[in-house]
């Protein structure tokens, strides 16, 4: 019964995070690396098969390992401060706390922008597919809504890149922090750097991030630019 209290209980929603996370982003790297590249280059025959057979199939585990994921992680943050000694400014309040909690906003970003942005807009595209196949005319927001979900997706990509290395960073670089460390201040720093990004990821334009190579480069820069920031501010 010790799986269900205390560190059991903490172990075993580590587990069903690091589970539902490498679904996940497996799928989300296919997605951008592997499919988006083919579907530039294939016909459109096989593309219309790909979108009516493969991506519903491929994005059902995709928005269910992202909602698994998500949930997770949240309980294993709640579980964390409610059975650590000192509360939960004591615990949040230290190195662990910044490097778990970047992480954590980056990973609830891109939750949210799974279930808010991607998977509606697809839903959009595989409808106007399947009308086309069969007969009918293309859904006249189709292309729009195409072009926001491989925005958030390229968005996405970018944020898993330095979340992983923050989500590492948290129980395997511990750092030293000043007793004056200005937490207040250094997260709104971070949160000014994230928020801008995923509202252009909202709204804006995919830039250096329409090719692979740019979202891969994107992300290590921004890993630098955020640890950067911590490095600097505390």
């Amino acid at each position: 019964m010790g799986i269900i209290s205390g560190l059991g209980l903490e172990l075993l929603l580590r587990w069903i995070h690091f589970l539902a996370g490498i679904t996940w982003i497996g799928l989300l790297y296919y997605f951008n690396f592997v499919q988006g590249e083919w579907f530039k280059e294939t016909d459109a025959s096989a593309k219309t098969a790909a979108v009516q057979k493969l991506v519903p199939r491929a994005l059902w585990w995709f928005r269910w390992a992202a909602l698994i994921t998500f949930l997770a992680g949240a309980l294993t943050l709640i579980n964390k401060g409610m059975h650590a000694g000192g509360g939960w400014s004591v615990v949040y309040a230290s190195s662990w706390g910044i490097m778990i909690l970047t992480g954590s906003a980056l990973g609830t970003l891109m939750f949210l922008n799974v279930w808010l942005i991607i998977w509606p807009n697809q839903q959009v595209v595989i409808a106007s597919t399947n009308k086309v196949a069969d007969g009918g005319e293309a859904l006249p927001e189709a292309a729009s809504c195409g072009a926001k979900a491989a925005l958030a997706s390229r968005t996405n990509t970018l944020f898993s890149i330095p979340m992983l290395l923050f989500m590492g960073a948290a129980s395997h670089y511990p750092m030293a922090l000043p007793v004056d460390t200005n937490f207040s201040g250094l997260f709104w720093v971070l949160a000014i750097i994230i928020g801008l990004l995923e509202v252009n990821g909202i709204v804006g334009k995919p830039g250096p991030m329409a090719s692979v190579k740019g979202v891969i480069t994107s992300g290590f820069i921004l890993t630098v630019v955020l640890f950067g920031a911590i490095g600097v501010l505390i």
